[in-house]
């Protein structure tokens, strides 16, 4: 069985491969001389299609540099973003890398240090926007950590709304070994996930703790062993975007909303929120198909409208 993959900004082709059960993601170099295989690049974009349609693949691509990331790496990610915004298609995404046993290094310091005294706050803000567009994209965001998750790294996969993690896998936010502080949200997102006492003492020690450890504390949300391909979060992240995906996309983004908003909020603004939330869904094609394969008794098949 041989699906294609759309890719974002195509500059080749990639194919679902299923042969005797078991599938893989063959990348396919393009024809045209002229343009540049995307694996090649520090971001790649992958979407699904066939059996997995509606999952989407941000994969980190940087290997010499840990998937450091680096002014390319920033932009490029936020290129990544941008395509998936309006994507109604999109029902889950999936943060993970391509480079064994790293996720992301945090920030490049040796790009940093050539770095004018000036430059280094705007650059920051363009990370700090960058890590909250992820937070904000409207399908449910996944990030698979198979491998060190170091400062904005680890903001990278905070910004997420689920986390899995090899138990092997090394995370933490260091920023204050280097004197400064996590600049990409993650002395916000890390009190709000884990609490403010324990979180306090992760930022003020930088210290590193691994996967089974930050499974114990809810920093992620389940831990694996790691397998001999070192993928193991990955794979056990796209099961669980394919249990996401499966529903209603339009009342899984709703309810992505309302939780995120209603966090912030008081209790009663939250409720207020949930119901302005639950009246979008009421009208949709969906709704009245969950509906109707209920009494039916059969899987639903959700569009997305």
């Amino acid at each position: 069985m041989l699906q294609r993959l759309y890719v974002s900004k195509a500059k080749g082709y990639i194919f679902h491969l299923t042969l005797n059960n078991q599938s893989r993601l063959c990348h396919v170099p393009p024809s045209d001389q002229g343009s540049r295989h995307l694996l090649k690049d520090e971001v790649q974009l992958d979407r699904y299609e066939g059996e997995t349609s509606g999952v989407a693949v941000i994969s980190l691509n940087r290997p010499k540099a840990k998937n450091a990331i680096s002014a390319r790496f920033l932009h490029l990610f936020t290129e990544a973003l941008e395509s998936l915004k309006h994507d109604k298609s999109v029902r889950a995404v999936i943060v993970r890398s391509n480079v064994p046993g790293i996720f992301c290094a945090g920030a490049d310091l040796k790009e940093r240090a050539k770095m004018a005294q000036s430059d280094v706050g705007p650059f920051v803000s363009k990370l700090r926007a960058m890590v909250s567009g992820l937070s904000t994209l409207p399908a449910p965001v996944i990030a698979a950590l198979d491998g060190a998750a170091m400062g904005g790294g680890l903001e990278i996969a905070l910004a997420c709304d689920l986390r899995i993690a090899a138990s092997s896998a090394k995370m933490g936010l260091v920023e204050a070994k280097l004197a400064i502080l996590p600049g990409a949200g993650g002395s916000q997102r890390l009190p709000r996930l884990i609490g403010v006492p324990l979180a306090k003492e992760l930022i003020f020690t930088g210290r590193v703790i691994d996967g089974k450890a930050a499974h114990e504390i809810g920093l992620v949300n389940h831990v694996v062993d790691q397998n001999k391909d070192g993928d193991a979060a990955y794979h056990r992240a796209l099961e669980l975007a394919e249990e996401i995906s499966a529903n209603g996309p339009v009342a899984v983004r709703m309810a992505k909303l309302a939780i995120n908003y209603g966090s912030e909020v008081d209790l009663a603004t939250g409720l207020a929120f949930e119901e302005t939330c639950y009246a979008q869904v009421i009208p949709t094609k969906d709704r009245l198909e969950g509906l109707q394969a209920f009494r039916e008794k059969r899987t639903p098949k959700y569009l997305g409208e």
